[in-house]
């Protein structure tokens, strides 16, 4: 991959640095599995209840154009619009005309993807609150050297 930095500019991690980065992926992983069993089980698909938190979350209004949620939810704009058509479809979004720029369009909730995103983002939020502290990412001193290999 290009994207790999030189091996000379790769920083050493204790044997704790690595079992901290392996606890946060575990947990993670388990939220994420929570997750998707809660929304499968309101019948959405993971991608269909992040479609509605974006929209609902999204910042300052609640509304967004088709590639503002692709760059939220990290998908190409047409996967989006397919997403889109199937939450219309569903009675969950509805296409309204953009206010500003009729090139595009403002995705909003209807009163039945309100209501799912409601029940679906509190149960996220107990479960989140009930995790607390297991979620946070493994902090690292950047100023900290790295361990001595010699005394190992």
């Amino acid at each position: 991959m290009d994207d790999k930095r030189p091996a000379d500019t790769v920083e050493e991690l204790s044997k704790g640095d690595y079992e901290e980065l392996a606890r946060f992926r575990f947990q993670l992983r388990k939220f994420l599995r929570f997750s998707e069993e809660a929304i499968r089980r309101y019948g959405l698909s993971p991608q269909q209840y992040l479609l509605l938190l974006q929209i609902k979350g999204f910042p300052g209004r609640d509304w967004a154009t088709i590639g503002e949620l692709a760059e939220r939810l990290q998908l190409r704009h047409h996967s989006v619009v397919e997403l889109v058509d199937r939450g219309q479809r569903l009675g969950h979004v509805e296409r309204q005309p953009h206010p500003d720029d009729r090139r595009a369009v403002k995705v909003t909730l209807t009163a039945q993807g309100e209501e799912l995103v409601r029940q679906l983002a509190s149960i996220h939020q107990t479960e989140l609150r009930r995790v607390g502290d297991l979620l946070h990412p493994p902090a690292r001193d950047p100023a900290a050297s790295p361990p001595d290999a010699s005394n190992s």
